[in-house]
Formats: structure tokens, sequence, C-alpha cells
């Protein structure tokens, strides 16, 4: 069965790009976003197996999204793997904590960034923790 993305980026490109992967190399449906508030509002709306969220944006950060998705409990249970240029400060342990399924970073192969994001899917249902 196919599954249900939702990719979040303000850049344009990166949103065509990843879409075309996601949807030519993994037949996965895919729905973007190209703000925070943008990702909220398609989070409550459609069924969404993952969603892949860019770290730094303009109206909200990743950081922000990611608390308020799982403060609602409808949005709660939904994986969440961050998209982002930069290394970030923390460990896997506390992205693990606060929700977050696993990190992947720009530049992306097209060709390879949905079996990445599967095995973050796969590990975290087996509960062995983030990429």
């Amino acid at each position: 069965m196919s599954k249900r993305i939702l990719l979040v980026d303000d850049d344009q490109d990166i949103l065509d790009i990843a879409e075309i992967a996601f949807q030519k190399f993994a037949q996965w449906q895919v729905f973007r976003a190209s703000s925070g508030l943008e990702c909220l509002e398609k989070a409550t709306t459609e069924e969404l197996d993952v969603i892949l969220l860019d770290v730094s944006m303009p109206d909200m950060d990743g950081f922000q999204v990611v608390e308020i998705l799982q403060a609602d409990p409808p949005t709660q249970k939904i994986p969440i793997v961050l998209l982002t240029a930069r290394a970030l400060p923390r460990d896997e342990q506390y992205y693990r904590e606060i929700g977050i399924a696993g990190v992947l970073m720009k530049p992306f192969n097209p060709l390879t960034i949905w079996r990445e994001l599967s095995e973050i899917l796969v590990l975290r249902e087996h509960g062995t923790g983030s990429h």
C-alpha cells in the first residue's frame, strides 16, 4: 500500500525534487506545504503516514511545528522526520524524546531519499531509534 507523505519546505525547488522522488521511485502519495502554518493545517485534514519537515522556515521553525503537532491528539502519532542543511546540535535521544523519528540532511539524493526515509520508519516501528 502506498504511503502518504507531507513534504514541508519553504523552498519550492526542494518540494519539487522531493515530490518527484517520492512519487516516481516509491509511488507514495505526496502532499505539499510551504510553511509551518500550512503544515499544521494539512496535518489535521489529511491522513498521513509521515511528515518530512524542514527545520528552517520563515513563519515558524520545524521544532515549533513539532511541538504543536505533538500537543494535538489527532496529529501526535504521525512520524516526523526533520530535513536540514545544518548539523543539529542535539543527540538522537533528545529527538526521540520530543517525537522526531529521524533527521535527513540537505542536499539529499533524490534517488535514495525515499529509501532513507523508509528505513527511518522501519526503525521507528521496531523501537530502535532515529537515523
